[in-house]
């Protein structure tokens, strides 16, 4: 049993002042999408726990630009959230840019996935992925390509449609509403799981 749920819906956003973005449940809300390429990330990420724990939540933004190559991966920024007391819970994160020096040219354009990972003394409990496109931001750009990039007229969005999976871990800690049975007995596992997205959109989980 998760001692940390977090079930994500689709994306919401605001373009500007943050004070409007209304709190949400159990939710990942990005402010900033679109957005410029090299703009931070910004978002909030809202999840319930159900026992106190001792330790910190570690979050982690990560970029993927090239699926078949983990050596490309860039850890975009990483916080520790804690102590975390029994229920809904939030906090707004801020990611760097992907380095463009880092990403091949045959990648800068069309679909990566950018992926939120939580994790629990070192155990990863849930992983959320996202799919980003990148594109010049006008017409002409988006015909004709220049041969060398152009980072400063890149746009980025990210799908509505995501994916959602989660793992058991040894939590040590006994959930309020078990009594004395153990919690997170079994080692790190992926456990198939989905939630239903509002409209026409669904989470995927594996």
């Amino acid at each position: 049993m998760s001692i940390v749920t977090i079930r994500v819906r689709p994306i919401h956003y605001k373009k500007k002042s943050l004070k409007t973005i209304n709190e949400t449940v159990d939710n990942v809300e990005f402010f900033n999408n679109p957005a410029r390429f090299l703009d931070p990330y910004h978002f909030r990420v809202t999840f319930e726990c159900i026992a106190p724990l001792k330790d910190d939540l570690e979050w982690k933004l990560i970029y993927v630009s090239s699926p078949g190559n983990e050596e490309l991966d860039q850890e975009l920024d990483d916080c520790l959230v804690g102590p975390v007391p029994v229920g809904v819970n939030s906090f707004e994160f801020e990611g760097l840019a992907p380095d463009p020096a880092k990403i091949p040219t045959e990648d800068v354009l069309g679909v990566a996935a950018l992926i939120l990972t939580g994790s629990y003394r070192d155990q990863e409990f849930v992983r959320v992925g996202y799919y980003q496109n990148t594109e010049y931001d006008n017409d002409d750009m988006k015909a004709t390509p220049p041969e060398k990039i152009q980072f400063d007229r890149l746009v980025r969005d990210i799908s509505t449609k995501l994916r959602v999976t989660r793992f058991q871990i040894k939590w040590d800690v006994v959930p309020q509403s078990q009594g004395h049975a153990a919690a997170g007995a079994a080692a790190s596992a992926a456990v198939p799981s989905a939630n239903d997205l509002d409209g026409d959109d669904a989470n995927h989980s594996t």
